[in-house]
């Protein structure tokens, strides 16, 4: 049986990953929604971090958002954060510290989808709901050769009812997390390992030898470009930095001086009238600089200009840090980078 083979390859096979470690739903929790869109090698110190400083669910609940943050800094959508701390402070006022424990009460929970709760319900609780991600689309298509897009709401349902009826009942979490791994490990987008899959004899594209043509998926939507202007304020030997208050996935998160821009600037003369008053008695003191971060439907074309105020009157003094405090501070990535490189 095909389930059958997924699971015993899996229990000889499968990686040892610091979460796999335990079945208690707060760190299988926690390893999910930090390793959603995010590589093993990438997200595994993030686990660990989080493990450290936040060992219970009520630790994470009783933490500041702007901890939480900061201890996610560099990971990206850091709206799984924020949802983190949110569900966290909701288990233990609510629920009195105790996770749901079914797939249907899970999904009730802020920041928590199909795929999360069938993966918690099925590791934590032994409860037969199939997890469908992007390895486990890539494993199906391969399978059987379906050719419904992957991202389309038809191929999500198909995907999802195949998935569902493949499931063991005996050892759904094992299946869940060996259909993954074989996903992660073997049947790769470019170069599937399929001499090594334990079903090969079941798949259809191997048969055919056709296996890059799955999954089929539907082309994305055009990206969007942004234009963002930092203006790196300096006055003695400390930064303009404030909490962005947008509504987006960097909410909560600090930044410079924001101008954001239709197109790229060549120097701060094509935008100063946008400039806030007090900043106008500043002084550029050095080139521009610029940067590119690539998101998942938007690429962010920022630009930084070194300015400088030779004295604190009329400034805002409560927004201005040294380079100590500004480490402490959570930020994005952009921010981030630019401070490791600029500023000591």
């Amino acid at each position: 049986m095909l389930s059958n083979k997924i699971i015993k390859w899996y229990q000889d096979n499968k990686r040892e990953l610091p979460w796999r470690q335990t079945k208690e739903p707060y760190f299988v929790w926690l390893s999910e929604i930090i390793m959603q869109q995010t590589r093993i090698e990438q997200g595994s110190p993030y686990y660990l971090a989080f493990t450290e400083k936040f060992p219970s669910v009520f630790d994470l609940s009783s933490a500041t958002e702007s901890e939480v943050l900061r201890t996610w800094q560099g990971l990206g959508y850091y709206s799984r954060a924020r949802n983190l701390h949110t569900t966290a402070k909701h288990i233990c006022h609510e629920l009195n510290g105790v996770f749901p424990k079914n797939y249907n009460a899970l999904l009730k929970l802020k920041g928590v989808g199909p795929y999360t709760a069938a993966a918690i319900a099925s590791i934590s609780y032994g409860e037969s709901k199939a997890v469908v991600d992007g390895n486990v689309y890539r494993v199906l298509s391969r399978l059987y050769e379906i050719k419904t897009p992957t991202n389309s709401s038809k191929g999500i349902k198909e995907f999802a009812t195949i998935a569902q009826e493949l499931i063991s009942t005996e050892k759904p979490g094992d299946y869940n997390q060996g259909i993954m791994e074989i996903g992660a490990t073997l049947c790769t987008p470019k170069r599937p390992k399929c001499d090594s899959c334990p079903i090969s004899f079941f798949c259809k594209a191997f048969e055919n030898k056709n296996q890059l043509k799955f999954p089929v998926k539907l082309k994305k939507s055009k990206v969007r470009h942004r234009f963002f202007n930092y203006l790196v304020i300096k006055c003695d030997s400390k930064y303009f930095i404030e909490k962005r208050i947008k509504k987006d996935i960097w909410i909560g998160l600090n930044e410079f001086l924001l101008i954001e821009s239709v197109k790229a600037y060549i120097s701060v003369d094509e935008f100063s009238e946008t400039i806030p008053i007090w900043v106008s008695r500043a002084s550029i003191i050095g080139d521009p600089i610029r940067k590119i971060q690539v998101l998942s439907h938007q690429i962010i074309n920022a630009t930084f200009w070194p300015i400088e105020i030779t004295n604190f009157s009329n400034i805002p003094k409560e927004k201005f840090f040294n380079s100590v405090q500004l480490e402490e501070l959570p930020k994005h990535r952009l921010i981030e980078k630019y401070l490791l490189e600029n500023i000591q």
